[in-house]
């Protein structure tokens, strides 16, 4: 396949002999490229900062400096490294050619050279440069389109995560209906105030707020494997009715494992989805505080859970005030709930999400602790 080029390619020629000088651009410019002659580093500096070349031809005997400490400096200049430099010089030993290629040389071409030499050799190395600019677009027209496919299915994921999210709701009561609406803002809010502090600094990324936001929608997804004469039950739920509804947690997790890779592997979101419907219904005292024996992302989903759930209207219960609320959690502080997430609620209450039901509620209702508990509907 025969080389076109689409524009003129500029050569820049050192040397400080001027009838090398002309030689050379009088074979190049036959060729059809523009000659840049200068006869040292310093006008060749210049002539660089003007234009960038697509090639340098290079002398190394020079009287200001020679051609490798110029090569060197050229490949340690982000703008210029890439440029193909071929010496041309009168210096013929096989230690003088290896120096040059160690340099950064792509080509070492000895004086006196023959004119169909030099245009082979430069020929030969614009192709490559031309070649690797090419493939060097290509690869970035790659990336982005390979990354638009990536955010496809990233809006795709979200979409399916919202769709269940949706499907258990359908099946609760239509209060209840911006349930996971309200403990994914929720799950934010907390995770971002933790992430403020020095405890949690380290540990709370920016992608992990971002992740916690979806993945607190699925904390409920087992729920599609209960009963709805369970979930939709006034008053309290007999001991194996009670049975029925804890194992949600677990159907959860098939659910969940089901959107992995075949078992391959799980992602980082979908572990973190994982466990926040394996353990958001687990007490902070049953013990084991570490990450894999209760996790962060269920802590904090478990606590905006139940603080939803007390603020919201149910079958089996009438709606709290956000203050009473918030004055339940706090007396199960350290027992139900996580010491440093119910901080980090009460200070951040004024932003908490609740959905306003249009229903009287008192600021100075005791909850008791079974309603509490019993909030895994």
């Amino acid at each position: 396949m025969e080389f076109k080029r689409v524009e003129k390619d500029n050569i820049l020629l050192i040397d400080d002999v001027t009838s090398n000088l002309i030689t050379l651009s009088e074979i190049i410019r036959n060729e059809g490229y523009i000659a840049r002659p200068v006869k040292s580093v310093e006008y060749a500096m210049r002539a660089i900062d003007a234009e960038l070349p697509r090639i340098i031809l290079l002398d190394v005997t020079m009287p200001d400096m020679n051609g490798y400490d110029y090569c060197r400096i050229l490949k340690k200049d982000i703008r210029t490294r890439n440029i193909p430099v071929i010496f041309i010089s009168g210096l013929t030993g096989a230690k003088d050619r290896i120096r040059g290629f160690e340099c950064g040389g792509v080509d070492y071409i000895t004086k006196p050279c023959e004119n169909l030499e030099v245009l082979m050799r430069i020929n030969t190395h614009l192709k490559e440069y031309h070649m690797q600019k090419n493939l060097y677009m290509r690869n970035q027209k790659l990336n982005i389109l390979v990354s638009k496919q990536l955010q496809q299915l990233e809006t795709e994921r979200i979409n399916l995560i919202t769709c269940l999210a949706n499907l258990c709701e359908d099946r609760d009561i239509p209060e209840s209906y911006h349930h996971s609406d309200n403990i994914a803002a929720n799950s934010k809010l907390i995770a971002t105030g933790l992430s403020l502090t020095p405890k949690y600094e380290k540990v709370i990324t920016n992608n992990f707020i971002e992740m916690i936001e979806i993945a607190a929608r699925l904390h409920d997804v087992g729920k599609l494997a209960v009963s709805e004469k369970v979930i939709l039950k006034k008053g309290k739920l007999g001991s194996k009715e009670n049975e029925q509804m804890y194992k949600h947690c677990e159907e959860g997790l098939k659910i969940v494992e089901s959107l992995s890779d075949n078992g391959a592997g799980m992602n980082i979101f979908l572990s973190m989805a994982k466990d926040i419907v394996t353990y958001h219904h687990r007490r902070w005292d049953e013990g084991g505080h570490t990450r894999k024996e209760f996790p962060l992302p269920a802590r904090i989903v478990a606590i905006c859970d139940v603080f939803d759930a007390l603020t919201a209207p149910r079958i089996y219960k009438k709606p709290y005030s956000k203050k009473a609320a918030l004055k339940a959690i706090k007396a199960y502080s350290g027992t139900i709930f996580d010491p440093d997430l119910v901080d980090i609620m009460l200070r951040l209450e004024r932003r908490l999400v609740v959905t306003d039901h249009g229903m009287h509620v008192d600021d100075d209702e005791y909850i008791p602790e079974w309603q509490i508990l019993d909030l895994r509907r």
